[in-house]
């Protein structure tokens, strides 16, 4: 995610960041302020712009008590998010976060699919069907998709180990080289089907947020996924307009 111009920005976004990946767990108390700003390297003031921003979002709460991280957050990590997480950290998990990985196979793809990556007739990918939960909760169901000749140097993607699938992403780019350069993001609210309630927890035809990532170097795509999420999660972005022309 990229720098953004305002100071008390880029701490809001250090900080949740910490909160996403669990290092600030729930209903933890933040440090006093005056503490934290020093240790952030800024005023007091671009803080608590920070921490102004942090609580219209949901991530903490404040009272005479303190600032403390939100219980149960309604909120989730965007697909950028969780990966430059296994980027950054080697896992796509969040800490206290659990996945399972429930298929695992070389299949011919749905036509959309192929034509996503460029695929021949009769040409296989790989399918990783997946969820995440944290304690009782099902936090989303994910389905990825890679070319297939990438299983030769990452045999785990043909595996539904826990040890080794939260990593997947970074081992692919170890093992073949290549490196996401760009991505994108299309998300869109409906109603469950029965797969996808049943592993969320859901009832049939209740709402979820659904979305779908590509992510693609110069060669072509190296993964896509398709997700979604209950509805009482919200996801959140940031950009800039640096790349875009001034008007005449």
């Amino acid at each position: 995610m990229p720098d953004t111009e305002h100071p008390y920005m880029q701490v809001a976004e250090r900080i949740r960041r910490r909160i996403l990946d669990g290092v600030l767990g729930e209903g933890e108390k933040l440090p006093a302020q005056r503490e934290l700003a020093k240790s952030e390297g800024v005023s007091v003031a671009t803080l608590g712009k920070a921490l102004d921003q942090l609580q219209v979002e949901g991530y903490i709460t404040t009272s005479r008590k303190g600032t403390f991280v939100a219980n149960a957050p309604e909120v989730a990590p965007s697909s950028y998010d969780r990966i430059t997480r296994v980027l950054r950290t080697g896992s796509v998990l969040a800490e206290g976060e659990s996945m399972i990985v429930t298929t695992a196979e070389l299949i011919k793809p749905p036509q959309y699919v192929a034509e996503l990556f460029d695929l021949d007739e009769g040409d296989q990918v790989v399918r990783r069907q997946w969820h995440t939960g944290k304690g009782q909760q099902r936090t989303g169901l994910y389905v990825t998709w890679y070319p297939a000749h990438f299983a030769a140097s990452v045999p785990e993607l043909l595996s539904t180990s826990r040890q080794s699938s939260p990593g997947i992403l970074l081992k692919i780019q170890q093992a073949t080289g290549r490196r996401i350069t760009s991505g994108r993001d299309d998300i869109h609210g409906r109603d469950a089907d029965a797969r996808e309630a049943s592993f969320l927890g859901l009832r049939i035809g209740a709402p979820i947020l659904a979305g779908a990532h590509r992510l693609w170097d110069d060669e072509g795509v190296i993964e896509y996924g398709e997700w979604c999420l209950p509805s009482r999660l919200a996801v959140g972005y940031e950009y800039s307009f640096e790349a875009a022309p001034e008007a005449p």
